[in-house]
């Protein structure tokens, strides 16, 4: 494993037992991601990706082959050893945001921390207003889930994963709830983030949002058919401003 590598996987297997039938729904993948990259991780319903994104996550566990985390084979790993690389290592961000409903901002930002020993009350309250500002909500850190728009509760869920200084953030169909205004807003913030250094895995079916990455790599029948550098890559801050009022597509 590289110096620079986050996350090396090889010959990934992950089987599933469905009645009397095996699902398999990896089958030999190889990936590496290194850091600093922004990753779309691509493939119609059944591909494999949302697989391969659990087990990246250590929310699932493959049936052959090694997953090394910033240099740690984590098959090797205790189930509580895996819960302290989740909340150590490890950003989340999903579809449907997961927020605590009629809590703060800053409540859910903070709560990551409040399982790690190493932090304090102040340390924590510190650093949940700096992810917070981070993510361009500054002046929303007291507002509840139910009191912000769809795109704040994702910058809130964006600000929530970044507030542990993990290693790499997962996004699951993180725009998949957007309208198009609002998933382009998204993109140029996970842009900023790269561009300071943060290593990203997006997972996506749409190809409009993964342009907007550095790197797309697609899967077919569980298998990585296709590993590419996007080479016209997109500006969400720039389909933001070309955007007009009747090409909005909202998402129900």
């Amino acid at each position: 494993m590289s110096n620079n590598s986050i996350i090396e996987i090889k010959n990934l297997h992950k089987n599933y037992q469905v009645g009397d039938e095996i699902v398999r729904a990896l089958r030999g993948v190889d990936l590496t991601i290194d850091k600093g990259e922004f990753v779309a991780i691509m493939g119609t319903s059944g591909s494999g990706k949302s697989t391969l994104l659990n087990i990246l996550g250590c929310l699932d566990t493959a049936s052959e082959g090694d997953y090394f985390l910033d240099g740690k084979n984590v098959k090797t790993l205790k189930r509580n050893e895996l819960a302290e690389i989740r909340n150590t290592k490890l950003g989340f961000v999903f579809q449907s945001y997961n927020l605590l409903p009629r809590t703060s901002a800053l409540e859910n930002v903070e709560l990551p921390l409040l399982y790690n020993g190493a932090v304090n009350s102040k340390l924590r309250r510190e650093r949940a207003e700096e992810a917070l500002i981070a993510v361009g909500l500054k002046d929303r850190m007291k507002h509840l889930s139910n009191q912000m728009s769809g795109g704040q509760q994702q910058r809130v869920a964006i600000a929530r994963s970044l507030v542990n200084n993990p290693v790499i953030i997962l996004a699951d169909e993180a725009t998949g709830n957007l309208d198009s205004r609002t998933s382009f807003e998204i993109m140029a913030l996970f842009q900023e983030l790269n561009e300071k250094g943060i290593t990203i895995g997006f997972v996506t079916h749409e190809a409009e949002i993964a342009r907007f990455t550095k790197r797309n790599v697609v899967f077919r029948d569980g298998r990585l058919i296709k590993d590419m550098i996007v080479k016209d890559r997109g500006d969400a801050k720039q389909s933001i401003l070309d955007l007009k009022d009747d090409d909005y597509n909202f998402s129900s």
